[in-house]
């Protein structure tokens, strides 16, 4: 498999967590998904907010999108803090399938070709799409976890959410797949 086909299945593990983890904090209130957690960010909906905002900052690096310097001085008016869980879920949705639709565009030379990010001070970052890349599924799984183990104070139970890369465990993700509309062969080539 070369790198291109990685990242795009990539992209689709991580649409499949985010929906199998939003489905389950689905019935928890506004006040248990605000309530003060031990972890990076003080609670549910911050962390989740946090991965909305910089999912949302790296794909419109990735696409070249207009204005990626004033980004951040946005983020406050456009998402945090997210009024619902359920609004949340739609933002981060409309993010993985704006991700899904990048890597659907990849190829070797794609996955070669220079990002350039704004950072303070005027700073352009310069990096290959795929370290981009690598480093936004990092992040997104880290904070995830974060997530999950939050979870565990909750009368939700942490869902599993690592099992989307291989391509044996197709019955375990079947739900998921279905909802989305996905096939096993299109999405994982078998």
């Amino acid at each position: 498999m070369d790198l291109s086909r990685h990242l795009h299945i990539q992209a689709h593990a991580n649409r499949l967590a985010n929906l199998r983890l939003h489905d389950a904090m689905a019935p928890l209130s506004d006040a248990e998904l605000r309530a003060p957690r031990v972890s990076f960010f003080p609670s549910l909906m911050a962390t989740l907010e946090h991965i909305l905002d910089v999912d949302g900052f790296y794909i419109a690096a990735l696409w070249h999108d207009a204005d990626l310097a004033g980004y951040w001085e946005r983020v406050g008016e456009r998402v945090a803090p997210c009024p619902s869980m359920q609004l949340l879920a739609e933002r981060q949705r409309s993010c993985d399938e704006r991700l899904i639709a990048f890597t659907g565009t990849l190829d070797a030379a794609g996955c070669e070709r220079e990002v350039q990010i704004p950072r303070s001070g005027g700073r352009i970052q310069r990096d290959l799409a795929c370290h981009v890349l690598a480093h936004l599924f990092m992040h997104q799984t880290h904070h995830r976890g974060q997530v999950h183990t939050m979870l565990s104070g909750t009368a939700v139970p942490p869902p599993q959410l690592d099992e989307f890369l291989m391509s044996s465990e197709g019955h375990l993700r079947e739900a998921e797949m279905q909802a989305l509309g996905w096939r096993e062969e299109a999405v994982w080539g078998r």
